[in-house]
């Protein structure tokens, strides 16, 4: 039915997650895929948010393509292509919960001592890439949710917040394609996802559409302070 409850409550997480994302840069997955998933379950909810990530990134990225720098993105690729099929071998043999509770300790951290000490130096060296797009890759084969680390070292870098928000979306879109094409492999992209997903566009354009609108209202410091209040409820959200 075109207007059960069912996707009354998927347009309405959609639209959600995608006005988080456009102001912040990050969050659609983390916040998306446990919600749709109580919907409709895992299985359904994996290529669906997978789908709707895709394009949504895709039209972020158009929108802070004035900002991007196609410099930044390769070693970040590169790694995360790497530590993709750990992150698929960690969630096969080690506790999933102990990977999480450690990355969520880490983020919580981070995020505390960042708004403690606002005035730090910028992390100079790139090499520090490599290491955050590995574990993004890791996270990714393992939970779907290669953002924090990228997130950390964009901030340490002080990023200015097109930079910032461009190559996440740049990340993500990578990553997604990658599971998006496991998805098609597996047989898991039925006709149902596909209806659902065309039905959904619409929330994620207006979930953007508002997101942009709030973020010409927000400014740098408030940006900041934002990113770090979601790094630590990212964190928090892992611990749960």
């Amino acid at each position: 039915m075109l207007f059960s409850m069912t996707n009354a409550l998927l347009f309405a997480i959609v639209l959600l997650a995608a006005l988080l994302q456009t102001i912040s840069g990050f969050g659609f997955a983390l916040l998306a895929m446990p919600l749709v998933a109580l919907v409709i379950g895992v299985k359904e909810a994996a290529p669906l948010v997978a789908l709707v990530g895709f394009t949504l990134y895709a039209v972020n990225l158009t929108r802070y393509r004035r900002g991007f720098d196609w410099r930044v993105l390769p070693p970040l690729a590169a790694a995360a292509a790497l530590g993709t099929p750990v992150g698929v071998w960690a969630l096969n043999y080690l506790e999933e919960t102990l990977i999480k509770s450690a990355l969520g300790v880490i983020l919580i951290a981070y995020a505390l001592y960042s708004l403690w000490r606002p005035q730090t130096a910028p992390l100079r060296s790139d090499l520090w890439a490599w290491p955050a797009g590995f574990l993004a890759g890791v996270l990714g084969g393992a939970f779907n949710t290669p953002g924090p680390p990228v997130i950390v070292y964009g901030n340490l870098k002080q990023w200015p917040r097109d930079l910032f928000r461009s190559t996440l979306q740049a990340l993500f879109l990578f990553s997604s394609s990658l599971v998006i094409l496991s998805h098609v492999a597996a047989g898991n992209l039925t006709a149902t996802t596909i209806s659902t997903y065309l039905l959904l566009l619409p929330a994620l354009l207006l979930g953007v559409w508002a997101g942009a609108a709030i973020d010409r209202r927000i400014s740098n410091e408030r940006f900041r302070f934002l990113v770090l209040a979601l790094i630590f409820a990212t964190g928090v959200l892992l611990l749960v």
